[in-house]
C-alpha cells in the first residue's frame, strides 16, 4: 500500500488526502497540534516513524514570518535522507514578483518579489532531493473557499486596477496535478488555469451566478484594504502552465474562472 506522509493538513492538502485515501492509499498529516487524526508537528518521534514508512512525502507549509522553514529545520535532513518514491512542496506563483503583466513560466528569475522566504523556501526543497517535486501555485479557490461565498457574505469589493490581472487555480486541479506527477519527471511546475483575469470580472461573474447585485468598482484608496492585500495588487503577471501539461499530462479541469464557479454553484 503506498504511504503518503503530508507536512501541513491546510486545505489543498485535505482534499488531496481525501482523494488518496478514497484511491486505497494510507495518508498520514501533520498539524500545529493533533487533531482529526493528524499527529502534531513537534511530535518528532511519531513523525519520523511515519516518514520512515512513508513512501512518498509533500511538505504544505509556507515559511513562518520571521523566513525560518519548520518542516525544513525540523525535519530536513530525514526528508533528505529518507528512501522515498516521490516527494514534493506547494510552492507559490509569488516568487516570481511583479512581471507587470507579461507571461511567466518556470524559467523565469524568482526572489524579486515581496516574498523573499518564499523564494529560498522554493530553492531549498528544490536542493533537498533529486525527486523533489516543486509546484507554484496562484490563488486557490474550491468548496467553502470562492468569490462565490466573499460574494454571499459581502465581504466582496472589486477593485478598479486597469490592466491588472491575476491568474488562479481550482484546489482539485491542484489536486490533480500532484497525482499526475507521481509518474512524471521532478522539477518546477505552474499549476494554474488557462485564463488570467482581472479581479474585478471574476467578483462580477460570481454576482451575477448568485443572481445578487454586482459590486461597485472602487480604488484602492476607497476599498481600505490590509497592507497584506495592498501587497497583493502591486504584483502583476500571467502564469504559464505548459510545462506541466507536457511533461506530466495534466489538464486542468477547470481551465478558467467561469467553469470553475459554475461548478462550484452546480
Amino acid at each position: 500500500m503506498p504511504r503518503m506522509l503530508i507536512f501541513g493538513m491546510g486545505y489543498t492538502a485535505s482534499r488531496l488526502a481525501d482523494r488518496l485515501r478514497a484511491e486505497g492509499w494510507e495518508v498520514i498529516g501533520t498539524r500545529r497540534e493533533a487533531q482529526d487524526g493528524a499527529l502534531a508537528f513537534d511530535d518528532t518521534s511519531s513523525v519520523l516513524a511515519a516518514l520512515t514508512s512513508a513512501s512518498h512525502v509533500l511538505s504544505s507549509v509556507p515559511p513562518s514570518r520571521d523566513g525560518s522553514e519548520p518542516v525544513l529545520d525540523h525535519y530536513g535532513s530525514a526528508i533528505g535522507s529518507a528512501s522515498l518514491q516521490w516527494s514534493a512542496y506547494l510552492s507559490s506563483t509569488g516568487v516570481y514578483g511583479d512581471a507587470d503583466g507579461a507571461w511567466v513560466d518556470e524559467s523565469a528569475p524568482i526572489g524579486s518579489g515581496r516574498r523573499k522566504a518564499r523564494s529560498e523556501a522554493d530553492q531549498n526543497w528544490q536542493n533537498l532531493r533529486n525527486d523533489m517535486h516543486v509546484f507554484r501555485l496562484p490563488g486557490i479557490y474550491g468548496p467553502g473557499r470562492s468569490p462565490l461565498d466573499r460574494v454571499r457574505d459581502g465581504k466582496s469589493s472589486r477593485i478598479d486596477m486597469p490592466g491588472q490581472v491575476f491568474s488562479r487555480i481550482h484546489a482539485d486541479d491542484i489536486v490533480a496535478a500532484v497525482i499526475a506527477s507521481f509518474d512524471g519527471p521532478a522539477g518546477v511546475y505552474n499549476i494554474s488555469d488557462d485564463l488570467p483575469a482581472p479581479q474585478h470580472e471574476i467578483v462580477a461573474h460570481a454576482a451575477r451566478l448568485l443572481g445578487m447585485d454586482v459590486p461597485p468598482l472602487q480604488s484602492l484608496d476607497e476599498a481600505n484594504l490590509s497592507q497584506a492585500a495592498l501587497g497583493f495588487y502591486e504584483e502583476n503577471r500571467r502564469v504559464a502552465n505548459g510545462k506541466a501539461k507536457r511533461l506530466l499530462g495534466w489538464e486542468p479541469r477547470y481551465p478558467d474562472y467561469k467553469a470553475g464557479l459554475q461548478a462550484l454553484l452546480d
